[in-house]
């Protein structure tokens, strides 16, 4: 199935965090888009893998996903090595996506920034003929996606560009609140133990960054992107 729009984060809860707003909008406007996460976040300190991949299942229905898989990974100890790009690599041959986003050039997580690379590398290879790949015992053609776009996380990054999201915010939230395992949730186990993510003010600070990114484009909510490569527009009056 080809994908307009791929989400590769490294963690579930990434893309939500990230860029929910942002996949809502495009399946909106008739957008395929679907996620694949590079790992299933087996290291967190609150809850557990199996947990998660139903917390993820659970977010993939709310926002009304294309496609959402897991490459699973090791969770901190993967490498931007040959293996581990091939895997990349496949996904992105697989559904043939026009875009991908990815996670941030850096942040504090060390796996964002590390993944952010591993993704911008096999993204690149994916298009070169002479490196093999194959889905079910069918070799996959090659394929680079026309665009790279990394979204901002918990460290600030001056966007490249902010997607008004405003209608799709409230949906956002309920996505990333899926994940009742690792963000405030009144009603998980209380002798886990609290992490960063999980203070009810962590999620108020992900309203306020949304907030942040809107002002600077005259809307409510907005989602930004940064660019390695310059991004243009048909004509002056597309911005805004």
């Amino acid at each position: 199935m080809k994908l307009d729009i791929l989400v590769l984060p490294v963690h579930p809860d990434d893309a939500e965090l990230g860029c929910a707003g942002t996949i809502l909008k495009h399946l909106a406007l008739g957008h395929k888009v679907g996620i694949v996460d590079l790992t299933r976040g087996e290291l967190g300190t609150r809850g557990t893998a199996d947990i998660r991949d139903k917390e993820s299942a659970k977010s993939a229905d709310i926002l009304g996903l294309t496609v959402r898989e897991n490459l699973a990974l090791p969770d901190g100890f993967f490498e931007n090595t040959k293996e581990h790009q091939l895997k990349v690599i496949e996904a992105i041959r697989k559904y043939q996506p026009e875009i991908v986003i990815t996670n941030a050039y850096h942040d504090r997580h060390p796996d964002h920034g590390r993944a952010n690379r591993l993704v911008e590398d096999a993204a690149f290879l994916a298009g070169l003929r002479r490196i093999e790949t194959s889905i079910d015992g069918q070799p996959q053609q090659e394929w680079r996606p026309k665009q790279l776009l990394h979204f901002i996380q918990d460290r600030y990054i001056r966007p490249d560009i902010i997607i008004d999201v405003t209608d799709y915010w409230d949906i956002k939230i309920a996505s990333v609140l899926a994940f009742g395992s690792q963000f405030h949730n009144p009603e998980w186990n209380e002798d886990e133990p609290q992490t960063y993510i999980s203070s009810p003010e962590f999620i108020q600070v992900v309203e306020a960054r949304g907030r942040e990114f809107g002002k600077s484009i005259g809307a409510r909510f907005g989602e930004g992107f940064t660019s390695r490569k310059s991004l243009g527009v048909n004509n002056l009056f597309d911005l805004r």
